[in-house]
Order: structure tokens, then sequence, then C-alpha cells
């Protein structure tokens, strides 16, 4: 099994047979998860089906409106809880944080099967875990036997390609959020639909953990069914600063891997993006952006929330204040995140500058609860999509931008270049 994309081999990897691009193969799944947003219908189909205990190892989240903001979700979370007692499913409670975080931080290991009943189950792709979202009846249906069935996705293969050392650096104030971003805006929000992206080159292979997870969690906008990037010595690393160095296997495409398209993207020269709303694929350059007056301001979710997130922004807000028009809005992926960012003194300088640290947890992103967009407000936020009534109104407008940006904005009142504030 040398050969193939990485998505061919994590699947042949778990069959113990080759597969190739188009087939249709029954795989078993190591984790199963789902939040409050989704769980009640899974676990009604995991019930349908005779079942008492899943087949495989399931995680439930209480995260996306966490703690419970109106009576109806406080009953959702207690029904969760009580299939997770009796089932024997891993719940991680209010406060843990973000689904796609917690499975980054403690379960997802290279060569995993992975479903969830979120979109952004792709994030864990970063590890090199064939990771992906499904909707709630066939997470259900893979809860009770363990299992599921896939078409073997084609893949498309995008080398990203930088400044200095063999083209491993990105340019003053680039992020991995403004990579995938630019990719999006290339590929356009259905260019890879049903397709595995596969994420190298330079540039990536430089990326650290942080910045695999962001380009990974947005392969879904561009409709793709997996993001990956290889296992190498940043997997190991990551995995061993978390006591899971046990798990780490190497995984890398095989060298006559067979690609539906390969692009190569120089990001040599490449600007900060900003994705225009109403949809994540209308990405440009800062400078297109810059001067858009905008009144809140989102920096965490799935997509930018880690603590390297945190420091990129605290060094622009350090010493400086959020203007007067603009509410900054700070919310940590998880418990260890925010333990961390405790620890190093960045919640005090979000604190200091005017900002208000939400808890762990989706939080805005998603519209629920914690900073709900008034009639014709605009929010510049970190997360990953900018849909109309994603943040809880329809009649407001999201830019998505990354942390870098968005600090630089909360300080200007405007969508502001980060370049200006990292020199």
């Amino acid at each position: 099994m040398s050969g193939g994309t990485l998505a061919e081999k994590i699947l042949s990897r778990r069959l113990g047979r080759p597969v190739a691009a188009g087939e249709f193969v029954v795989a078993p799944v190591d984790l199963v998860l789902a939040h409050e947003g989704t769980a009640t219908l899974a676990i009604e189909r995991f019930s349908t089906l005779g079942k008492h205990r899943p087949a495989a190892p399931v995680l439930l989240f209480l995260d996306h409106a966490a703690p419970a903001p109106r009576r109806e979700l406080a009953e959702v979370h207690r029904r969760m809880r009580a299939f997770a007692a009796g089932a024997g499913a891993h719940l991680h409670e209010v406060g843990a944080g973000i689904c796609h975080q917690i499975v980054a931080e403690r379960w997802a290991s290279p060569g995993q099967i992975i479903v969830g009943a979120d979109s952004h189950t792709c994030t864990a792709g970063a590890l090199g875990a064939f990771a992906t979202g499904m909707g709630s009846t066939d997470v259900g249906v893979a809860m009770a036997l363990g299992r599921t069935w896939f078409r073997v996705p084609e893949t498309i293969r995008v080398d990203f390609v930088g400044d200095g050392e063999g083209g491993r650096h990105l340019p003053p104030g680039l992020t991995a959020k403004d990579l995938i971003l630019h990719l999006i805006a290339l590929l356009g929000d259905d260019g890879a639909a049903y397709k595995a992206i596969e994420f190298g080159g330079p540039a990536v292979e430089a990326l650290d953990m942080e910045g695999r997870l962001t380009i990974c969690n947005m392969a879904v906008e561009a409709g793709a069914k997996v993001g990956l990037c290889a296992s190498d010595d940043v997997t190991r690393r990551f995995l061993e600063e978390r006591g899971r160095g046990e798990h780490f296997v190497p995984l890398h495409p095989g060298p006559g891997a067979q690609y539906e398209r390969h692009l190569e993207v120089d990001v040599a020269g490449l600007s900060p993006q900003v994705a225009f709303p109403p949809a994540v694929d209308r990405a440009r350059p800062v400078e297109e952006a810059a001067g858009i007056p905008i009144d809140q301001v989102l920096i965490g979710t799935c997509t930018n929330g880690r603590i390297s997130d945190l420091r990129l922004a605290a060094r622009i807000l350090e010493g400086r204040k959020v203007h007067p028009g603009v509410r900054l809005l700070v919310a940590p992926a998880s418990r260890e995140v925010y333990l961390q960012a405790l620890r190093e003194g960045l919640l005090e300088v979000f604190i200091a500058a005017g900002g208000t640290v939400l808890p762990p947890g989706c939080g805005p992103c998603v519209g629920v609860h914690l900073g709900v967009l008034g009639d014709g407000e605009r929010c510049l936020s970190t997360q990953n999509r900018n849909f109309p009534g994603r943040m809880g109104n329809p009649r407001g407008e999201i830019y998505l931008a990354s942390p870098a940006t968005a600090a630089a904005t909360a300080v200007k009142g405007a969508i502001a270049d980060p370049r200006e504030f990292l020199v």
C-alpha cells in the first residue's frame, strides 16, 4: 500500500487492501462525534436500530450553545448527558470547548477514520486522519454499527510555496487563514465537491499543527469531503507534547499518486485576505477591504481560536485600545487554550484593550447566543462561514479574515491591514 493519495492510503490501511478513487467501500470508523445541534437525531437513529452500546467510540460535545441560553437547549443538554451515562459515550461538558479543537487535542491520530455530525469534522485531517462530516442519520448508523460507507474521493493536490528557504516562509502578516481563503477563492465554493484536498508544498510543511488545523478546517468551504496533510515530524511533535506520541504513524502520498488536479499556489506576494459577504469564496486582498466600518470583531471559533491565534492578536492589541465603535469578542477554542492564554497574560491584554472574553465554545459563530448581530451591523470574524444569518441575523454582514486582521480592525474601527501593526 505504498502508492496512492493520502485519502486512498488511509482507507486502504484501515480496510487491509488497496482502494482507488471512485470505488465504494464500507469502512470501520475509529471515532464518531456529535454536538447539541446534531446529536439528538443521531441518538434517535441509533436507538431505532435496537442498540444500547455504540460499536465505536462516541464523543458528545456541549459546545454550540454552552451554557444553554434557553430552556429548549438546556433540555437537549440534559438528554445528551443521560445518553452518555447510559451508553458509555464520552461527554465533553459545557466549558470544555469546541468539538473540533478537543478532537485534535485529545483524540485524533494519523490513519484514523473519523465521522462527525458537523461539516467541520474535516479539521482532524491536519493530523493525517480521514475525517469528514456526515448527516445525523448516517452518524447514528455509524454509532450503532461501527462502520459506514464512502465513495473513495478523487484528490486535488495543492502545493503552497512561499518566500525564502525553498519557499518555506510566509510573507509578513500572512497566516494559514489567508492561504485557505485565497485557495477557496481560486476553487470556488463547490470547486472541490466530494473531493479530497491534499495540502502540501514547502509553505505547508513549515506550518505548525495549528496552522494546518486552520486550512483543513476550511476545506469543506470549497465542498471537499476531506482536507488532509501528511503525518510528519510536526505531527509527531504535536502528539508527543500531548502524551500521545505512541499514536504517531508516518503517512505520505505515494510516489505514483494520481491526482484529479494539481495546483501550485505561490503566496510570496500575497496580501492578507478578507472574504466579503455573503460567501466564503469572495476573498480579496485586504487593500480592497480597508476602511469598511465594522461594528463587531470576533476572534476565536474552531478555525482560529487556538493559542497561536490569540498570541498573534494580543501582539497587535497590547498597549492599544479597541475603537469606541467596536465590540471585540474573544473566544478561546478550548479550556486548554483558555488556561494557556490566562497563564501567558493574553486574556488581560484583551480585557485591558476593551474586549470581552467569552467561555470556550462556538458562541457567536453559529448565531445562537453571545454576539448576535443587529440589523445592518457588520462583523469581521475569524470564523469559517459568512452566509446570511450565520451570526443570528440575516440582516447582518460577516467578513472573514485572520486573527491579525481582526485585531488590527478592532483597533482601527474599520477593516485594516495587519502589516501596519506588525512592522
